[in-house]
């Protein structure tokens, strides 16, 4: 079967885009371009349906005062996005959107903003703030980004962590785990955008997209060797 054209599906361009995180949607779509694939990129707003044929669904970072502006919807989207993770669509969110697919985000002042529960992460708002570039090594290569949030993230029994990382960065600065996994369901703190810099990843993503739709995609290499050398510099700059 011949590789079919993939929907990516961007979650609240407007008010979820801090640090760039927009670019891994236009990662994904260049790097299928390339490739002679087709992709078509769907950005839903507050209020907008989610497409019935999402293929990748990515969400990005934003200020507190944006996830609350979309927290009501995005918690009326729960069951929808829970059963999309069970079907085994391909997520990534980074920062804001990875803290709302947990259970909750408690703020340091005890105001409570509900998540979905697609991951088993709590978070609880600090005066820490963990900022700065970030490298962590993973089964699909090193990922490369920017952190800056004082949520800290713990980990339940139903994730494992993206990458380990030094203390001080990561989900929560103490146990050296970055990001959660969750079947192809992806959460990470790194910005920048992470897949302009992790090449190897966003491939990752466009081939579990592929095997979920029962598509034959050979994704034939690219040359990535700009990319790897910009997350070469900025794994080597200081916090």
């Amino acid at each position: 079967m011949s590789a079919r054209k993939l929907t990516l599906v961007h979650l609240y361009p407007r008010e979820m885009n801090i640090y760039g995180d927009t670019g891994n949607v236009l990662v994904l779509s260049k790097r299928l371009q390339w490739r002679g694939l087709d992709a078509e990129v769907v950005r839903v707003q507050v209020g907008d349906p989610l497409p019935a044929g999402t293929d990748i669904l990515l969400g990005g970072g934003g200020q507190d005062a944006a996830q609350g502006e979309i927290g009501r919807d995005f918690v009326s989207r729960g069951p929808e996005l829970r059963a999309m993770a069970d079907d085994g669509v391909v997520m990534l969110t980074i920062c804001g959107s990875y803290q709302l697919l947990g259970h909750h985000f408690r703020t340091k002042d005890g105001r409570t903003i509900e998540g979905v529960g697609v991951l088993d992460v709590i978070t609880t708002g600090s005066d820490q703030r963990l900022i700065g570039n970030n490298s962590i090594d993973t089964p699909w290569g090193r990922l490369v980004g920017f952190e800056n949030h004082s949520g800290l993230t713990e980990l339940g029994a139903g994730v494992r962590p993206l990458g380990a990382t030094e203390p001080g960065r990561g989900n929560n600065g103490s146990d050296r785990t970055e990001g959660a996994v969750r079947a192809n369901v992806f959460g990470t703190y790194l910005h920048g955008p992470v897949l302009a810099k992790s090449p190897q990843f966003a491939d990752e993503l466009l081939r579990r997209a592929y095997a979920r739709r029962g598509s034959n995609a050979d994704l034939e290499p690219l040359d990535d060797s700009l990319a790897l050398a910009a997350a070469d510099v900025a794994s080597h700059r200081p916090r």
